[in-house]
């Protein structure tokens, strides 16, 4: 029975709440250790601490809008920062996000598109999870691939994907977004982070696809899969 548990694939997507702080990461990381089949992590971007709380993505839509106009951005962007450098030190990461943040910021300049803003949240926290966890982190935009029109391309994302993970032990794949052949980056619609999962578990013949969510402190699996 052991051996049978230990050569199981799972696919485990967590949410926003379940990601919002250092405290809620430390309870992810608990969950996926428990279990050795938990190989394959889809996270979304952090979510609200506390009813009075910004979403990651919401703030990113923010900074963005604003950098595209030539109006303020830095303040939010420093917003932005903090919460990321808030959760790596509560997770006591020897971990550095200046040159990602450097990036997307030069990018938010050059107007890359509020698909590229709104994917920045879960990319980032897919590199925090990776460093936590131990795993490898896989970029979306490497492994997700959408047309020129923005239609999902389901039969090369599954090829491209299956063969990417098929020598990888434990990964860590963000959520939400993927990129065009010419490395735009596209995202799903709100939520999307659901469908990256279930992309991941039908790319790596997974035995089965958990989905997480944070209800009342408590991360129990959505009885809808």
């Amino acid at each position: 029975m052991t051996e049978e548990k230990e050569d199981m694939k799972k696919v485990v997507k967590f949410g926003g709440s379940s990601l919002a702080s250092a405290r809620q990461f430390k309870k992810v990381g608990d969950i996926i250790r428990s279990d050795k089949s938990r190989r394959y992590v889809v996270p979304s971007a952090p979510g609200k601490r506390n009813d009075k709380d910004e979403k990651v993505t919401d703030m990113l839509y923010q900074c963005y809008d604003a950098a595209a106009e030539g109006k303020s951005y830095k303040k939010i962007l420093e917003k932005i920062k903090s919460r990321y450098v808030e959760i790596i030190d509560g997770l006591d990461l020897n971990l550095n996000l200046d040159h990602e943040f450097e990036t997307i910021e030069e990018n938010f300049l050059k107007k890359a598109g509020r698909d590229y803003a709104a994917s920045r949240g879960e990319y980032l926290n897919g590199i925090v999870m990776a460093s936590y966890l131990g795993y490898e982190f896989i970029d979306a935009a490497e492994v997700i691939f959408f047309d020129e029109d923005g239609s999902f391309e389901a039969e090369t994302t599954n090829r491209e994907l299956g063969e990417r993970l098929e020598h990888v032990e434990r990964a860590v794949i963000p959520g939400f977004y993927g990129a065009t052949h010419d490395g735009s980056i596209r995202t799903f619609s709100r939520g999307g982070s659901d469908v990256t999962g279930s992309i991941v578990a039908k790319a790596i013949h997974a035995d089965m696809y958990e989905n997480w969510t944070d209800v009342s402190g408590f991360l129990v699996a959505d009885p809808r899969i």
